[in-house]
C-alpha cells in the first residue's frame, strides 16, 4: 500500500530540501527546489509561493505538479502527485508558513530574498515510494505520549491557578524534557499578553508583556494557531534589553515601566501554542531551546493537547475563585509594621505603581494594588475577596471573561520578587490577604 500524507509527515519538516517538477503548455518540463512543503491534513499540503518564476507560471496554466520529499532519518524518497487548488495570502496557515520561512531565511542569510507571497494549497492525488536503500531510524530518546499523560495528570490535581501554571511548566521539564518555557495570559482590553509564569531563566519576567501579533508568541495568539520554528529567526525573537534601574530624574515620564521579557539569548528552536476555549483566546504557552530543530511535529501535537486541557482548567478555576468564597482562614497575629515609610506612587493614566521610584506593575493589577493599599491605610483592613473586586465599579475591571484570578497571581508574584515588606497571601478560594510590614505613604501622582 502507498503511504498516506500523515505517515510521511517527517519528510515535510524541511530538513532535506524538496523538489517540484511542473510542465509548461508546450510540454517543456521544469524542476526547482522548494523552501517548504507544509502538512495541512491527510489530503492536502501547502507549498511556499515566494517568486513569480517558471514554476508559478506553469502551475497557473497547468495545475499539476510532482514533488519529491525525503525522510531525514531513513533517506526514503517519496513522490507526491499534486493538483493546485488555491493560494492563501493571510490567515493561520499563511502566518505559520511565514514564520517558519523566516527561520530558514535567517539561518541561511537569505532574509532579504526569502519572502513568502502566499501559501499554495494542493490536493494530494497519490504518493509513490521511490525504490532505493532505506536506513532504520534511530530510536527516539523521548516518549511524548507517556510524558503528555503525566503532564495532564499533574494538572488535574491543581486547585488554584497559581499551582496550575507552575505544574504545567514543571511537567514539561520533568516529563517532556523541555526546561525553558513560559505561560502568558491574554489582556483582551489592551490587546496584549502578559507573563504569569516561567521556568528555566535567570529572571522570571513575570509581568513582561507582548503585543498581539508581535513575535512568534503574538502571531500564534493572533492567528489562533501553533507556530514552530527550527532555526533562529531575527524577526521572531524578543529584545533582551535589561532595565536600567532607578530613575535619576524626578520627571515622571522618565520612569521606566518595562519588565524584561525572559528568554534564551541563543534561542534556535521555538514553539508557541495559543490557549483557546472556543473562539476565545486565554493566553499562550511558549517553549524554546538552544538546539536547532529541537521541536518536531510530535512535540507540537503534544503541546496543543496540553494547551487545550490547560485552557479548560484555567476557565474552571478562575470562575470558581469569583463565584464561590470559602470561609476566610483564621487571622494570624498582626504583622509587625516597622521601619521607614515606603512611598507608593500611583499614576491613574495607566494604573502604574512605583515603590520608592522602583517600577512594580501597571494596568489592571496596578489598579487592584492601589485599591488594596488605600483601604489598608484608611481602615487597617487586610482581608479581601475576588468577588468584591469584580463588583467595585471604581476599578473599571474588564468583563467577566477577563481572568481576574490571573491578575492577582501576577500581582502576588511581582510583590514576592520586588517587595519583602508587602505581599499577597491566598486565604481560601476567592479570598486573599494583604500583608504589610512597613508603614505606607501613598502618593497619587497627577499623570504620566
Amino acid at each position: 500500500m502507498n503511504p498516506t500524507v500523515g505517515a510521511i509527515r517527517r519528510c515535510l519538516e524541511g530538513a532535506v530540501p524538496s523538489t517540484i517538477s511542473t510542465c509548461a503548455p508546450d510540454g517543456t518540463p521544469n524542476v526547482a527546489y522548494l523552501s517548504q512543503v507544509h502538512y495541512v491534513d491527510e489530503e492536502h499540503v501547502a507549498l511556499s509561493y515566494q517568486f513569480f518564476n517558471t514554476t508559478r507560471k506553469n502551475i497557473l496554466v497547468n495545475p499539476r505538479a510532482t514533488v519529491q520529499v525525503v525522510d531525514p532519518l531513513t533517506a526514503a524518497h517519496y513522490r507526491l502527485h499534486l493538483k493546485y487548488l488555491r493560494t492563501e495570502t493571510d490567515g493561520p496557515l499563511f502566518e505559520n508558513m511565514k514564520a517558519k520561512l523566516a527561520g530558514i531565511a535567517s539561518h541561511t542569510g537569505m532574509s532579504k530574498v526569502f519572502r513568502l507571497l502566499g501559501s499554495d494549497i494542493y490536493q494530494v492525488l497519490a504518493i509513490d515510494p521511490v525504490l532505493g536503500p532505506v536506513a532504520l531510524p534511530a530510536a527516539r530518546d523521548q516518549h511524548l505520549l507517556p510524558g503528555l499523560r503525566a503532564c495532564l495528570a499533574d494538572l488535574t490535581g491543581c486547585e488554584d491557578l497559581g499551582r496550575l501554571f507552575d505544574a504545567a511548566l514543571q511537567g514539561l521539564e520533568r516529563h517532556c524534557h523541555i526546561p525553558h518555557a513560559m505561560l502568558l495570559v491574554h489582556d483582551a482590553r489592551r490587546h496584549r499578553l502578559y507573563t504569569v509564569a516561567s521556568r528555566g531563566y535567570p529572571e522570571s519576567g513575570v509581568g513582561s508583556e507582548i503585543a498581539i501579533g508581535e513575535g512568534i508568541v503574538g502571531v500564534a495568539a493572533r492567528e489562533r494557531t501553533p507556530i514552530r520554528i527550527g532555526y533562529a529567526a531575527r524577526e521572531y525573537l524578543y529584545s533582551r534589553v535589561m532595565r536600567q534601574g532607578f530613575a535619576q530624574s524626578e520627571a515622571v515620564d522618565d520612569l521606566e515601566t518595562e519588565i524584561p521579557f525572559p528568554g534564551l539569548p541563543d534561542s534556535s528552536s521555538q514553539l508557541a501554542v495559543p490557549l483557546t476555549l472556543g473562539p476565545r483566546l486565554l493566553g499562550a504557552l511558549y517553549v524554546e531551546s538552544p538546539e536547532e530543530l529541537r521541536f518536531t511535529y510530535e512535540d507540537e501535537d503534544a503541546l496543543v493537547v496540553l494547551a487545550g486541557h490547560l485552557a479548560l482548567r484555567m476557565e474552571i478555576l478562575s470562575h470558581a475563585a469569583e463565584q464561590h468564597d470559602e470561609p476566610v482562614a483564621p487571622t494570624a497575629a498582626p504583622a509587625v509594621v516597622d521601619g521607614h515609610p515606603v512611598v507608593i506612587r500611583y499614576f491613574a493614566a495607566d494604573h502604574s505603581v512605583f515603590i520608592d521610584n522602583d517600577y512594580l506593575i501597571k494596568g489592571v493589577a496596578g489598579a487592584i494594588l492601589w485599591k488594596l493599599v488605600r483601604d489598608h491605610v484608611a481602615t487597617g483592613r487586610s482581608d479581601f475577596t475576588n468577588r468584591e473586586l469584580r463588583l467595585d465599579a471604581s476599578l473599571k475591571l474588564p468583563d467577566i471573561t477577563d481572568n481576574l484570578e490571573a491578575r492577582l497571581i501576577l500581582l502576588q508574584r511581582r510583590l514576592a520578587e520586588r517587595c519583602r515588606f508587602l505581599g499577597l497571601e491566598k486565604t481560601g478560594r476567592g479570598r486573599f490577604r494583604l500583608n504589610v510590614h512597613r508603614p505606607l505613604k501613598l502618593d497619587a501622582a497627577p499623570g504620566r
